[in-house]
C-alpha cells in the first residue's frame, strides 16, 4: 500500500510561508531598512539634489549681472563720494567667466535649498524618534532664519568695511581690487556670521537634550561674549568700531535669549519630575 503525500494544510501554506521569509528578508524584525538599502535611498536623493542644485545654477546664472553690480556698489559709491580711482580687475582671461560661474554655483544651492533639505531631512527622519523629530524640527525652524538674518547683517556691514579698508589707500593710488577674491571675501563674511547667528540654537538643543543646563550655559557669559567680541573683531575691521559693535549686539542678544529659554526649560524640567516623584510617592503609600 502506497502512501499519498498528504494534502492539507502545512503543504497549502508552504509557498506563502517561503514569500513571507523572502519579504522579511528585505528588512529586519524591527522593520529598518538594510545597509544596501540606506545606500540606494541615499544615492536616490543624492542625485535629486544634484539635479536641483544644477538647475538652480542654470538660474542662477540669469542674475549673475544683477549680483556683480551690488558687489561693485560699494566701489563705485567711493569712486563718486570720495574722487578715489577704484574698480574690480579680472587678472585672467576667464577670470570674469569664472567668476560668474562661481556666483552661479552659491545661486544654485540657495535657490534649491528646499529640494535639497527636503531630500536630507526624509533621508533622516525615519531613524529619528518622536521627541527627536520634534528637536529636529525646532532646529530646523529656528536655525535658517536665524542663518539668514545673520548673512543679511554680514551683508549690511559689507559696505561699511569696504569703505573704512579702502580708506587706507593715499590719494595719489589706486584700489584694483581683485574681483574673485572680493567675491570670496564677501562670502566668506556672510556664512562665518550666519552661523554665528545659529550657534545660541544649538546651545538650546543641548539643553532641550538634557546635554547641558541652563545654569551652565549662564555661568560661561563672560567667556562667551569674549569670544563674541574676538569674531566681531576679526569678522569687521580694527578701527570700525561701529561696524564691531552693530555686529555684537545682536549675537549676545541671541545668546541671552538661549540661556533664557534654557533656564525656563530646567524649570519646567524640575517641577515635572517633582510631580512625577510626588505621584510614584502616592502611589507607594496607596498600595502600601
Amino acid at each position: 500500500m502506497t502512501l499519498q503525500p498528504s494534502e492539507g494544510p502545512s503543504s497549502v501554506e508552504a509557498p506563502k510561508t517561503k514569500s513571507k521569509a523572502k519579504k522579511s528578508r528585505k528588512r529586519d524584525p524591527d522593520g529598518r531598512m538594510r545597509l544596501a538599502e540606506h545606500l540606494i535611498e541615499f544615492r536616490n536623493r543624492l542625485i535629486i539634489s544634484a539635479i536641483s542644485i544644477v538647475l538652480g545654477m542654470v538660474g542662477g546664472y540669469l542674475l549673475t549681472d544683477w549680483v556683480m553690480s551690488l558687489m561693485a556698489a560699494p566701489i563705485i559709491e567711493i569712486q563718486t563720494s570720495q574722487g578715489r580711482e577704484a574698480g574690480l580687475n579680472f587678472q585672467t582671461i576667464t577670470g570674469a567667466f569664472d567668476l560668474r560661474l562661481q556666483i552661479a554655483l552659491t545661486l544654485g544651492i540657495i535657490l534649491s535649498a528646499p529640494v535639497w533639505l527636503y531630500q536630507v531631512w526624509m533621508f533622516i527622519v525615519p531613524g529619528l524618534k518622536k521627541n527627536e523629530r520634534w528637536y529636529a524640527i525646532g532646529f530646523v525652524g529656528t536655525a535658517i532664519p536665524l542663518f539668514l538674518a545673520g548673512v543679511w547683517v554680514a551683508w549690511v556691514l559689507m559696505p561699511r568695511i569696504v569703505e573704512v579698508m579702502l580708506s587706507f589707500v593715499p590719494k595719489e593710488g589706486a584700489s584694483i581690487i581683485t574681483a574673485v577674491e572680493y567675491y570670496k571675501l564677501i562670502v566668506t563674511l556672510c556664512l562665518a556670521v550666519g552661523i554665528a547667528f545659529v550657534l545660541p540654537v544649538i546651545l538650546v538643543l543641548l539643553n532641550f537634550a538634557g546635554v547641558i543646563s541652563g545654569s551652565a550655559i549662564l555661568k560661561g557669559w563672560r567667556t562667551a561674549v569674549l569670544l563674541v567680541a574676538l569674531f566681531a573683531a576679526m569678522a569687521t575691521p580694527s578701527v570700525d568700531v561701529m561696524s564691531m559693535f552693530f555686529l555684537m549686539i545682536p549675537m549676545l542678544g541671541l545668546y541671552f535669549l538661549a540661556v533664557g529659554i534654557a533656564l525656563i526649560n530646567d524649570r519646567r524640567r524640575a517641577r515635572k519630575h517633582k510631580r512625577l516623584e510626588a505621584e510614584l510617592a502616592a502611589t507607594e503609600a496607596s498600595t502600601a
